[in-house]
């Protein structure tokens, strides 16, 4: 069975730092694209990075430089390292195993969540 278990989220105040880790078992997702996705309450799931198979990565307009995937194949497990957070930062933050293109519509796995709650 393949499991996507995100972790790592929990409430801080604006400006800190979290970093979220995906832990992928019973599937090796060396060859495929790892993507962040994020939904607020009452709005529609987006984007928030990517980082493909050969570590290039990709970050959505919002994250303006805040946020830095990465991943560790040894490790089956892929991060998320969100610093600088704002309110508007507050969703639950989702990984996905992709297809090669940034979206979720796109994934092969996806994760259950992790809520980031950000306060003022």
């Amino acid at each position: 069975e393949v499991q996507l278990v995100e972790a790592g989220g929990g409430l801080v105040q604006a400006g800190g730092s979290l970093r979220l880790s995906c832990a992928v078992s019973g599937f090796t997702f060396d060859d495929y694209t790892i993507g962040w996705f994020r939904q607020a309450p009452g709005k529609e799931r987006e984007g928030v990075s990517c980082i493909s198979s050969q570590g290039s990565t990709y970050y959505f307009d919002s994250i303006q430089g805040r946020f830095t995937i990465s991943r560790d194949n040894a490790k089956n497990t892929a991060y998320l390292q969100m610093n600088s957070l704002k309110p508007e930062d507050t969703a639950v933050y989702y990984c996905a195993v992709l297809r090669g293109v940034c979206s979720w519509q796109h994934r092969v796995y996806g994760g259950q969540g992790t809520q980031v709650t950000v306060s003022s």
